[in-house]
């Protein structure tokens, strides 16, 4: 028997829940300074619940190679990455228009 989605109750080969819910996020992408003058790189606006945002982190981290946190459904990246960060969302299949 096929597994079957909780949200949307279509069978998992079927289900458009992440597609339906990436192009409703609202992701906003920003610098902040910290202590010491240091940047960091903030994503933010992603569902957690539709969104695997922990392994999203690790591949962001890996394909930009520094350090950075996830914490409170933001992404937090050490140093200036807002041009890398939203490269690698669109790749990732986030579309254009949910950026702010």
């Amino acid at each position: 028997m096929t597994e079957v989605c909780p949200v949307c109750g279509l069978p998992k080969d079927l289900c458009i829940c992440g597609t339906i819910s990436q192009e409703t996020q609202k992701i906003k992408i920003y610098t902040k300074k910290v202590s010491y003058r240091k940047v960091v790189t903030v994503i933010s606006g992603m569902d957690p619940k539709t969104t695997n945002i922990k392994e999203l982190t690790k591949k962001l981290k890996t394909k930009i190679a520094c350090g950075g946190t996830y914490k409170d459904s933001v992404i937090e990246l050490q140093g200036e990455h807002t041009e890398k960060a939203k490269e690698l969302l669109l790749k990732e299949g986030f579309p254009e228009a949910s950026f702010s």
